[in-house]
Parts: C-alpha cells; structure tokens; sequence
C-alpha cells in the first residue's frame, strides 16, 4: 500500500511531505473513529512503524547518493589524469628523433609523431588514426618518394613488405628520392600491437661508401702489388671478356708490349695474338678455348700448354670467377720440360747406377743383421733419410712417363720403375730385420700378388745370373696369397740371392706348386748342394759352407733371415738336398680362398693410362724441397693444382689468401720444430671442415702407426706409390 503512496523517484522531500500527510490523516481518522475494537490505534501503530522504516530507507539513500557523488568525482579525477596523460605521451612521442607509429592488433592506425610522415611527405594526409596498415603500405609503395628497388614494381614492393609484416621483428632499409636512406625497424608487443620506428641512416651510408671506396682504392693497389710480385703472368677478365687487370709478366711470356694491353680489350684480341706465336698442345683448340670464354654455364677450370718453337713451353690455366668472370695463369715451365729430357736421357744410366745401389744395400743389409740396439735405430733413421730421395725419383720417373712414346724407352722406364720398388722394398727389410734384432716385430698380412713379386725379382736378378753365366727361369704364376708382401718377398729374394751365389754352373727355377688351400714356393739350384749334417746350420746366422766366398758375397745371414721371417709368418720352410745334386727351398703359403674376387685387386706397378684430376685442389705440407717439387711435378702432370707449403703456418696463409677449401690433403708426419702431420691436418679440418687426408711417412714404426689410427688417419709410405698416390686422388676410388 505504501509503494502505492510514495514513489520511490521522488525526490526524499516530496516523500516526507507526502508520508506527513498520510500520518495527518491517520491520526484524524483514529481521533474522529468511535470503532470499540482498536482499528484506529492498529493503524497509528503501523503508521509508526511505517515512518520508522521511510527514516531507514532515507537514509540508505542518502548514503548511496554521497558514494554516488564520490565516485563521480573519482571518475571525473580518472579522466583528466588519463587525458593528461594521453597528452604527455603524445608530447613525448613528438620529441623522439625517429618516426613513430602505432597500429593496434586489428591493423589500424592509433597514433603516430609528426616525423612519420616526414619522410614522405604525400602520405601525411593519409596517415590519420584508424588507418588500416595495409591501406598504409598501400600509398608508401605508390608515394613519389620512394626508390623502387631494380626490377620491382610498387605492388611487388607492397607485397614483400606485407609478407615482413607477418615477422615479430624485422628491420630494412628504404631508399627515397635525393639518395637519402631510412632504416624501419618493426616490432610486436605482447597485446599484439605493432611499433614501426624509421631512422635517417643518409649520413651513415654515404660515409660508409666513403670508406669502402676508400678500402676498395687499397685493395686495388694491394693486388696490383701483388700480381707484380708473382712468377706467374696473369689476366684477369670480366664476365663479357673485357681485360680489367693484368701484371707485366703476361706481357713478356707472351710477347705483347704493354703498350698494348689497357682495360677493356676483349680476349679475343690476345688470342689471335697469341694464335700467331705460340702452338697448342693436346687436342685443345683455339675454337675450344673461345667456346670456354663465351659460355655462360659454370665453367670447369680450363689447363693447356702452349709452345713456341723449341724456346719457351707455357702452362696455361684458367678458372671462373664468382662473378662469371675469369683469370687466366701463365706459367713458364721451359726449364722444368728441359729437365723433364734429360731426366729421360739419364733413364739407361740410373736402372744401372739403381742396381748398383741395389747390391750395396744388400751388403749393408749384413751389417745390419750384426748391429746392436743402437744401430737398429740408425738403420730405422738411415732408412727415412733414404724414401725422401727415392720418393721424389719415382715420382719424377712417373711424371714424365707418360711422355715417352717409344716402346724401348717405355720398357726402360718400367724396368727403372722396378728397380725403385726393389730399393725400396729392400729399405722396408733393413727395417724390419733391425726390428726383428730389437724383438718388437709385426707383420701385415694382406692379399698378394705372387705374380707382380716374382716379376720384379726376375729383374732384379737376371742380370746376377747372366753375369755368371746361369740360366735363370721363372715360372709364371698368377696365384694370391695372405702374407705380408715385404717379408715373403725378401724370404725369395735371399733364397734366390743364395741360389745364384753357390751355384757354379746350370740353371736356378723359381715357380709355385699349388697344394689344396696351399702355395708351395720353390727355389731350386744344380748347385753342389748340402750335405745332411750341415742342412741345419746353414740357418745359423754368419754360417757359410764356403770357406771361399768373399765377404762381398754376403756374411751368412741370408738364410738366417729366411729363417727367422718365415717363423715370423707362420710359413713352413724346407730344404731337400743331396750332395752334387742341388738343392730345393719350399716356403708354404696360405692360398687366397675367394681367387676371383682377389684377381680384380689392381697390382701397383701395372702399365695405367694418365690419371685426371683436372679442377682438383690438392694441399700438400711436406718439409723436404726435393719431393715437395716432385710431388708437385707429378699431380700438375695429372691435372691437379698444387698448394705446396713447408709447414703449417705457410699452408694456412695461402689457403687464406686464396680463399678456398682443399679437395685433398698430402702431409708429411714429421715436419719442423716437433709438429706432426695429424696435428697440421686436425688444425686444418677444424677450419675447413673435414678434407680426405693422408699421411706420408718414411717412419714405420708402431708408435708413428698407432698415433696415426688414433686420429683416423691413413698412412702411404715413402717412397710413394704413385699408383696408390692416383687411387686416393681419383674421386671415385676415394
């Protein structure tokens, strides 16, 4: 009844006045009533209780409209702050050195200083808040201002820049009109928003030009030092064939003035001149080398020589640049293709000076069976010092070999090849036998050709018999065997020494009978041969059943060293003889199981064609010049580019200079100042990334070995193989 009375809304006076005049009425009605029962007092009770409860809701109303009011001004207070503070971020904003914007995570324009808009000054009526970003990109890539990179339309620019927008952090340079630059720097807040600063960099990119013309003047004069301090004559072309540099060298290997050279001749001018002095070599042409220049496909680096008359033979090469352009090499190589003729001159009187070599090292092969400790580890030094010179003569014997065209003198050059391996197949058993004295002894068994060993022995030894007028016959064997190729060979070679030597007249057989899984090897003479109480101590070290023979002849260790080799191995030995009818040595070998697979083993020494290493980068450290050059000599010979170096601060510094990463590594294990092979090639790996190495060594002992498997690497032994130098080369055998 009372909300029927009084509204609520009403302001608290007009209530009270209303709730008055209720209460004024009531109490008339309880004054005027002559009700028995007590109605009118009820209602002026309730009455009462009535005005007691509109004082309560009074109050509360009351309450609520100061809280009302305080929070008004609390708001009011709020909003002048924020306003306040909108203004001083906006002043803060103005001051900074950069362009300033802020997008929000819809991609619309909040705020932005005025310096934004500087830099293109066609957008400043655009850039307005809620600005949608890819409207804003839009008209930058359309503004007047802007440099368009080469090639780009501006919807192509729009679109990379959109596709950055998508990065949380991303900064480019822009190029605008007047050559000036700006650098905008983007970045994503954690609410989504996105920050784009742009900063003037005009003053920093025109210094750095300043200083890398500068830098690049430097260079310039640095590599003009440079190639005028080379042995080499060297051009040095663009990618359309235009001269850009060259070194006073090139003009005197060619004979063209320097009158003649300037920037900007195209090669085809120097190759006709060069056409008109020099003759090619090979089956390269001049069609073939312009065909080279003109293609635009990546080139293979390009090697030829080139000869006028009898007086001058240059080495040409040529390698592309990054750039698609090129630098051409000429070397001049007259002396070394003069030494190169002589060296094959001298072929007849070095397999007899070899041979004669041969037979001292035999001799001294006795001393050596006799030396103590001591001078077992002479003869182990003495037998490194001996691979560097006989290393470096195979090798320059095998990189002219490929010259030689008569039959006569490619079998001279065979039989001097031979003569090598013997020598230094005699140097590796004065090793071991002084090792065999010391008793730290290992063998390496592996698969061997029986027919290779006994080929190189019948050269060895026929010119032994015909001087005491024997008949020596080999007969031909073709049979594998597992042993180890250093002692069975010189297992034979002193039972043939042996045979020859006491043998007075009739003929000395070599040859093989095969027994199941076995090879007996078999050494007979017509000699006077052995009675049986002697036949045991014919294997006595310095026995010798002829009082007569001279100390030249040997010092009866031959047979002591079979002996001993063939205990070593494992090898049965026996000896049948009878006086007056000659004698029979037998060495039994395992046979190779699997013949056919062991028949497709290559067999070093073997005619081969020239190998082609064209465009390979071998790095070779080696601290002895003489087989550093024939090394040198012979993988130039194949095609290979050679970065010699003495040592390893010497190999660093050019593959610096160079830029460039080896294809192959040749290190010498013992080198300057204590530094080892494996040390040069881990410190080069370590820059370079792993590189096919292998060491080269004339040490062979177990603790050089074992230091070698420990860092994983291979060991080729001095002198060098050249057939096995070509199979580590050659890419498909690696």
């Amino acid at each position: 009844m009372t909300h029927a009375l009084i509204d609520p809304s009403d302001p608290l006076e007009r209530q009270n006045r209303k709730l008055m005049k209720i209460i004024e009425v009531l109490m008339r009605r309880v004054e005027q009533t002559t009700d028995d029962g007590g109605v009118a007092y009820a209602h002026f009770e309730r009455a009462v209780m009535l005005e007691d409860q509109i004082g309560d809701r009074t109050r509360d109303l009351e309450r609520a409209l100061n809280l009302l009011n305080d929070s008004n001004a609390q708001l009011a207070t709020a909003i002048r702050q924020a306003e306040r503070a909108r203004s001083d971020l906006a002043n803060a904003i103005e001051t900074l050195q950069e362009g300033f914007a802020l997008f929000d995570s819809d991609g619309h324009l909040v705020m932005n200083n005025s310096r934004f808009g500087m830099y293109m000054p066609d957008l400043v009526a655009r850039l307005r808040p809620g600005l949608n970003f890819a409207s804003y990109v839009r008209h930058a890539s359309e503004s007047r201002f802007l440099e368009l990179p080469d090639a780009q339309t501006s919807r192509e620019w729009a679109a990379r820049r959109l596709q950055l927008h998508q990065e949380k952090h991303v900064m480019f340079n822009l190029n605008l009109t007047g050559d000036c630059w700006v650098q905008v720097s983007e970045h994503r807040t954690r609410d989504g928003q996105t920050v784009i600063l742009q900063t003037d960099i005009t003053d920093i990119i025109r210094l750095e030009r300043r200083e890398r013309g500068k830098m690049l003047d430097d260079q310039a004069q640095l590599v003009r030092a440079t190639l005028e301090h080379i042995d080499q004559g060297v051009c040095i072309f663009d990618r359309a064939g235009q001269l850009r540099g060259w070194n006073q060298n090139a003009g005197g290997m060619l004979s063209i003035p320097l009158a003649h050279f300037r920037v900007g001749i195209q090669f085809d001018v120097i190759l006709r001149r060069i056409g008109s002095d020099f003759q090619i070599e090979g089956i390269l042409t001049p069609d073939d080398i312009a065909t080279w220049v003109a293609s635009t496909d990546r080139r293979a680096p390009l090697r030829f020589y080139m000869r006028s008359g009898a007086r001058k033979t240059l080495e040409v090469f040529a390698r592309q640049m990054p750039d698609q352009g090129f630098v051409i090499s000429f070397s001049d190589v007259t002396a070394e293709r003069a030494a190169a003729r002589a060296l094959a001159q001298a072929n007849e009187r070095l397999e007899q000076r070899v041979l004669e070599r041969t037979l001292e090292l035999e001799d001294a092969l006795g001393d050596a069976e006799r030396a103590n400790a001591s001078k077992s580890r002479f003869v182990a030094a003495a037998s490194h010092d001996l691979r560097q010179p006989l290393s470096a003569a195979r090798l320059y014997l095998a990189s002219i070999q490929e010259e030689l065209t008569r039959a006569d003198h490619l079998a001279l050059m065979d039989k001097a090849q031979r003569a090598l391996t013997s020598v230094e197949d005699i140097i590796d058993a004065l090793l071991d036998i002084s090792r065999l004295e010391s008793g730290h002894v290992e063998v390496d068994v592996t698969h061997v050709p029986l027919g290779r060993i006994l080929d190189q022995l019948q050269d060895e030894f026929a010119p032994h018999a015909a001087l005491k007028g024997l008949e020596l016959r080999f007969v031909p064997c073709g049979g594998i065997v597992e042993t180890d190729a250093s002692y069975i060979r010189r297992i034979l070679q002193n039972l043939i020494a042996n045979a020859i030597r006491y043998t007075p007249s009739g003929k000395v057989l070599v040859g093989a009978r095969r027994r199941g899984r076995t090879l007996r090897l078999e050494v007979r003479d017509t000699g006077p041969g052995i009675a049986p109480g002697d036949q045991d101590k014919i294997f006595q070290e310095f026995h010798r059943l002829d009082a007569h023979v001279s100390a030249a002849e040997g010092m009866g260790l031959g047979l002591a060293i079979v002996d001993r080799a063939c205990a070593l191995l494992g090898h049965p030995l026996e000896l049948r003889s009878d006086l007056g009818c000659g004698s029979v040595f037998t060495v039994t070998v395992p046979l190779l199981h699997n013949a056919r697979a062991a028949g497709a083993l290559d067999i070093p020494g073997h005619q081969r064609g020239r190998p082609t290493l064209d465009g390979q980068i071998v790095l070779l450290v080696e601290n002895d010049p003489d087989l550093r050059q024939a090394i040198t000599l012979l993988l130039h010979g194949w095609g290979a580019d050679v970065i010699d170096a003495p040592d390893l601060a010497v190999a660093m510094a050019q593959l610096d200079d160079l830029d460039i990463r080896p294809d192959a590594m040749l290190v010498d294990y013992e080198l300057d100042d204590g530094v080892t092979g494996p040390d040069v090639i881990a410190q080069i790996t370590t820059r370079y990334g792993t590189v096919p190495a292998r060491i080269i060594t004339g040490h062979l002992s177990e603790k050089v070995r074992a230091h070698c498997r420990a860092t994983g690497l291979e060991v080729m032994t001095k002198p060098l193989d050249p057939a096995l130098l070509e199979g580590f080369l050659t890419p498909d055998h690696r």
